[in-house]
C-alpha cells in the first residue's frame, strides 16, 4: 500500500512539474553583441525578477588573485559615471524592489525583484554597470577591509567552515574548486584596484553574460527592452579558458584541522562527475544515491546513525550535479555524546559499503524520488528559483531545456544504477577525509564569534 501511494504521488508531482516547466512559456534570444536573453513568462503574480549572470567566478582565478571575483561583485555597487556609490541600491529600494548579488565558483550574478512595471529601472541600471563601472581607489580600500573581516568571521573563526576550506584544498590538486570563493587571506592582503580593473575588462562583457527574466511579463516586450538597454554595448575581448582537469588521485587523503571549537567534526568526500553537455545518467544516479543516505528522517543516515545507533548527533550529505568541473559527494557530521569521529567514520564507511553490496529497495526509491521531485516542484513555484535554475545551467555550459527532463531522469534511476555509481566512484582512491580536533576556546575568539558575521557592506 505504501509503495502504491508513493508511486501515485510521484506521478502526480510529475504532472505538476510538467505544468511548471511549460516550454512554451520560455523564450530564448541572442543580441547582436552576444548577450543571451532568456525570458520565462509566469503570470501568477505581478512580479518580475531580472538576473544578469557572468561566466566568471572563483574557478576562473589563479594563485595570487583568489577572491578577485567576489571583491569585484562588492565593487559593482560602488558607482558608475552616471550613478554615484550607493545610488543603485537606493533607486531599486525607492521603486519598491529588492536587489543583491552573489559570487560562486563558476559564475557571478546580480539580480533585482520588482513590481512588473518597474523592470525598466533594473535594465537601465544593470546595463550601465555592465561596461561603465568606476573602480575608485578609496572605495576599494574600504571594501577590501570589509571582505577580509568577512573572511575572518565566516571562515577563520568558524571551525566548520575552516575545516571545509582545508578539506577542499586537500581534495583537489589542480581542480580550481580547491580555492575558496572568498579568496585566501594572503591574496586579499596583496590585492589592488588594478587587479579588479583587469578582471572587469576581461570578463564583464555582453558576450560573456546571460540575462534571465522571469515573471509577469510579455517576452517580446522584454526582448525589445533588452535590445534598447543592453544592445548598446560592444562585444568584449573575453579571455580564453583552458581545461583544468583534476590529476588522478593516487590514494586516500587525510587532513587534521586544529582550531578552537566545542565539538569534533568529520568530513568525507568522494570525487564524482557533474552534468556535462554529453549527457550522462551518472549524475542523476548520484543525486538519488545522496538521497538514499540523507533524504529526510526515513533515510539511512538519520534512521540508523542518528536515531537507532546514536553514533551521530547530526549528519548530512552534499552533492551538486551542476558545475564546470567535477566535484565531491561529501558527508559531514558531529559524533553523538560519548562517540568519536573514528566511530562515525566507520559507520559512514559501512553505509557506503552497503551501497556496493545491496540494492536499494523499490519502496525506498519511491519515497526518495517523491521527495526529490517535490523539492523540484516547490522550488519552481518561486520566480527567483526558476531564474536561478536557468541562470546556473546556462552559465556552466548546459541548457535550461534540461529542466524539462529532470523529473523523468530522476524517476528513471534504478537500484542497479545506484549500485554501479557507488562501486565506480565511492572508493578509497577517490576519498578525502578531514577531521576537526577541537582546541580550547580563548576569550578573544569567543568575543569575535559573538560579534556576528561580516556581510557585504552594501
Amino acid at each position: 500500500m505504501l509503495k502504491k501511494s508513493l508511486v501515485a504521488l510521484c506521478a502526480s508531482l510529475m504532472s505538476i512539474a510538467s505544468w511548471a516547466s511549460d516550454e512554451s512559456a520560455t523564450h530564448e534570444y541572442m543580441l547582436d553583441n552576444g548577450l543571451k536573453v532568456i525570458i520565462k513568462e509566469d503570470h501568477r503574480a505581478p512580479v518580475v525578477i531580472s538576473q544578469v549572470w557572468y561566466k566568471v567566478g572563483s574557478s576562473y582565478e589563479h594563485n595570487g588573485i583568489t577572491g578577485v571575483s567576489h571583491i569585484l561583485e562588492h565593487m559593482m555597487f560602488k558607482g558608475t559615471e552616471k550613478h554615484a556609490p550607493g545610488e543603485f541600491s537606493r533607486i531599486i529600494s525607492e521603486n519598491g524592489g529588492s536587489q543583491n548579488a552573489f559570487t560562486g565558483r563558476d559564475y557571478t550574478a546580480y539580480f533585482q525583484t520588482l513590481e512588473k512595471s518597474r523592470l525598466e529601472v533594473s535594465f537601465e541600471m544593470e546595463s550601465d554597470r555592465m561596461r561603465n563601472l568606476k573602480l575608485l581607489d578609496d572605495e576599494f580600500a574600504k571594501e577590501i577591509q570589509v571582505v577580509m573581516e568577512e573572511r575572518r568571521l565566516r571562515t577563520e573563526d568558524n571551525p566548520k567552515s575552516l575545516t571545509y576550506e582545508q578539506f577542499a584544498s586537500t581534495a583537489f590538486m589542480n581542480n580550481p574548486y580547491g580555492n575558496p570563493v572568498i579568496g585566501w587571506m594572503n591574496d586579499l592582503e596583496n590585492m589592488n584596484n588594478d587587479d579588479l580593473r583587469k578582471w572587469y575588462e576581461m570578463w564583464y562583457a555582453p558576450n560573456n553574460a546571460t540575462l534571465v527574466v522571469v515573471g509577469d511579463v510579455n517576452a517580446d516586450e522584454v526582448y525589445q527592452m533588452a535590445k534598447k538597454y543592453y544592445g548598446v554595448h560592444q562585444r568584449g575581448e573575453v579571455a580564453a579558458t583552458k581545461p583544468r582537469i583534476e590529476a588522478a588521485q593516487k590514494g586516500e587523503k587525510r587532513v587534521l584541522v586544529k582550531a578552537p571549537a566545542e565539538l569534533p567534526y568529520l568530513m568525507m568526500g568522494y570525487k564524482v562527475p557533474t552534468l556535462t553537455p554529453e549527457d550522462s545518467w551518472e549524475p542523476y544516479a548520484l543525486e538519488v544515491l545522496a538521497a538514499v543516505l540523507d533524504g529526510g528522517k526515513g533515510a539511512r543516515f538519520e534512521k540508523l546513525l542518528v536515531r537507532e545507533k546514536q553514533i551521530a548527533a547530526s549528519i548530512g550529505t552534499s552533492y551538486g550535479m551542476t558545475g564546470l568541473h567535477n566535484d565531491l559527494l561529501s558527508f559531514s557530521g558531529t559524533p553523538a555524546q560519548g562517540q568519536t569521529v573514528e566511530t562515525l567514520e566507520l559507520a559512514i564507511r559501512e553505509q557506503v559499503q552497503r551501497l556496493h553490496h545491496e540494492l536499494a529497495s523499490e519502496e525506498e526509491l519511491a519515497r526518495i524520488k517523491a521527495q526529490v521531485v517535490a523539492a523540484d516542484v516547490y522550488q519552481r513555484d518561486s520566480v527567483y528559483y526558476q531564474a536561478m535554475q536557468i541562470g546556473i545551467l546556462e552559465t556552466v555550459g548546459l541548457s535550461w531545456k534540461i529542466l524539462d527532463d529532470y523529473v523523468e531522469r530522476i524517476r528513471a534511476i534504478t537500484p542497479e544504477q545506484i549500485q554501479q555509481v557507488a562501486k565506480k566512484y565511492l572508493i578509497d582512491d577517490n576519498l578525502t577525509i578531514a577531521t576537526l580536533m577541537p582546541q580550547p576556546l580563548d576569550l578573544e575568539t569567543m568575543k569575535r564569534r559573538m560579534s556576528g558575521g561580516g556581510g557585504h557592506g552594501r
